[in-house]
């Protein structure tokens, strides 16, 4: 087997992916299938951190949140990636894998706080470090965080896990000319407002030359091959 074109990766998972085909919580079957997804590239030597998103639960924008301070929702949103890191944690636990939760806000009797030396050390020794409450900021998105933490963790590349197999040129469920677009450069995603991640995140990424991935969870085995670099959703390059 040729040996994988990363061997760090920070993989940003949303809280929805977590949700399967549930509309709240966290579906347990789905849960295990993307921890297994993950074991196999864990298995290949590859070491992998992850951000995860909280929406399945709380987000701070969501309609739930209407009428709220806007930083006391963004701080409840923060609480429910917390909650899915754990979950997360608890599920990589079943499968043998090793795995250490590192929160951003302070909540010492059930993460670890956020502190980048020893998460460094835990990849290093093939643990996988799950970053949970974002940034610890109200206002940024755990997109933004999945772009700060990579560049924290000097990964190789950023794996954003969504519902679509990739960026197209149109919405591939309403319009079936859609393409795929293989390829892009940052500057493009920005100014043809791609969705790929938030603004704030690309042009973090832009700036310190961090590629991002966008695959689908979904799909079987997709990190494996985005991990092998083989052609696999939608490369976004400097």
């Amino acid at each position: 087997m040729t040996s994988p074109a990363f061997k760090r990766i920070l993989l940003k998972l949303s809280g929805e992916a977590l949700m399967g085909d549930d509309s709240y919580g966290i579906n347990r079957a789905t849960i295990s299938r993307i921890v297994n997804e993950i074991k196999e590239v864990v298995d290949m030597g590859v070491q992998v951190a992850v951000v995860i998103g909280g929406g399945n639960i709380f987000r701070g924008v969501a309609p739930a949140a209407e009428g709220m301070d806007r930083a006391t929702a963004d701080y409840m949103g923060m609480l429910a990636t917390v909650m899915n890191a754990l979950a997360l944690q608890d599920a990589m636990r079943h499968v043998g894998l090793v795995s250490r939760v590192q929160s951003a806000l302070n909540i010492e009797q059930v993460a670890e706080p956020y502190i980048r030396g020893k998460a460094i050390r835990y990849l290093e020794e093939g643990r996988v470090v799950i970053f949970g409450a974002g940034t610890g900021n109200p206002f940024f998105t755990t997109d933004t965080a999945a772009a700060l933490r990579g560049m924290e963790m000097n990964a190789d590349i950023v794996l954003k896990a969504t519902k679509v197999d990739g960026v197209y040129t149109d919405d591939p469920k309403t319009n079936p000319d859609a393409m795929r677009y293989k390829t892009l450069t940052f500057d493009e995603a920005i100014i043809k407002n791609l969705k790929v991640m938030d603004a704030t995140a690309l042009t973090l990424c832009r700036d310190q030359k961090l590629p991002i991935s966008v695959f689908s969870i979904f799909k079987q085995g997709a990190l494996k091959r985005v991990v092998m670099g083989e052609d696999e959703g939608t490369r976004v390059l400097p």
